[in-house]
């Protein structure tokens, strides 16, 4: 088994725990409401395909708990972090005291996990007119970037009510995986066999991606599709699961193209696009059938 420290933090009310509980709790976005705030450090364990365990640290974002943060408990929180998170609230009415708080995390980042990877999600980007949206990112981004610059850093715009915290939450858990060149090398072949365009690999309880393999060119696709997919398909889970019903799978067709959805390994779902009319239905699914045991070797479902 593979454990992973991973530090959520920002401060109070940028959104932390709503976006925790949305991936990892099968909260809606409209759900998220009645959430209380994070008291001091929450602990959860979430189990991730099988064999990684993301040891994740909600951190409470009240200044009184920064003060022990960076004093009594600063060796505790932030030593040997794989991944720290930091969320900022694009809204917020007290930005100096925000970089701040950053600029202290990243100085006991430095200290004590200098290896680890930071991901800063500029969160609640709804609240911003989208001709200026943008704009306000590529702003904060820059400036983020420049006060952390000793790390490895991705930045991402996100917000509970679209595919923008997938696409983020996508990337940071990949980034955790150990074999995952080896999952896309195992994909691209299984795309080959199936005379695929696309294959994509989904985790089974967040339905998050974990890697896909694409032959189609920029044009031809929506650069969040995959992302876009996720939150409706979680979506309707979270529907299928109150009417006591289980999701196993789907077909979808149209004039240019059929994409296949279906439970694939222990623990993930595997979505298969093909060319209209290009291969036989059966034969996909009977491909897809086969493939299972295969990826089980590489996705097993327990350490």
């Amino acid at each position: 088994m593979s454990k992973k420290k991973v530090l959520l933090m920002g401060k109070s009310g940028a959104g932390k725990t709503s976006m925790r509980s949305i991936i990892f709790a099968n909260y809606m976005a409209r759900d998220t409401t009645r959430l209380s705030p994070t008291l001091d450090v929450e602990h959860t364990h979430v189990r991730f395909l099988g064999n990684l365990v993301l040891n994740l640290w909600d951190c409470g974002g009240q200044y009184r708990f920064y003060e022990s943060y960076f004093d009594s408990q600063r060796d505790t929180i932030f030593r040997n972090v794989e991944v720290l998170i930091y969320v900022f609230d694009i809204d917020s009415a007290d930005m100096d005291n925000d970089i701040q708080l950053f600029d202290n995390v990243i100085e006991a980042m430095e200290e004590n996990s200098p290896d680890a990877t930071i991901f800063i999600l500029i969160h609640k980007m709804d609240l911003v007119a989208e001709e200026d949206r943008a704009r306000a990112f590529q702003e904060r981004e820059k400036l983020l970037m420049e006060r952390s610059a000793q790390f490895k850093i991705q930045c991402f715009a996100t917000s509970i009510w679209d595919e923008t915290l997938y696409r983020a939450w996508s990337k940071i858990v990949n980034s955790l995986i150990p074999n995952v060149e080896l999952l896309k090398t195992q994909l691209e072949d299984f795309s080959d066999i199936c005379s695929a365009d696309e294959v994509v690999l989904f985790e089974r309880a967040t339905f998050l991606v974990i890697s896909h393999i694409t032959k189609l060119r920029p044009e031809q696709y929506d650069s969040h599709r995959f992302e876009r997919i996720s939150n409706i398909i979680k979506q309707f889970k979270l529907s299928c699961s109150k009417s006591q019903a289980q999701f196993q799978g789907m077909e979808v067709c149209n004039s240019q193209f059929t994409a296949f959805i279906d439970l694939f390994t222990g623990n993930t779902y595997i979505m298969v696009i093909m060319s209209a009319n290009k291969v036989p239905t059966t034969l996909t699914q009977l491909n897809i059938a086969s493939a299972r045991h295969h990826f089980e070797k590489f996705i097993p479902e327990n350490a």
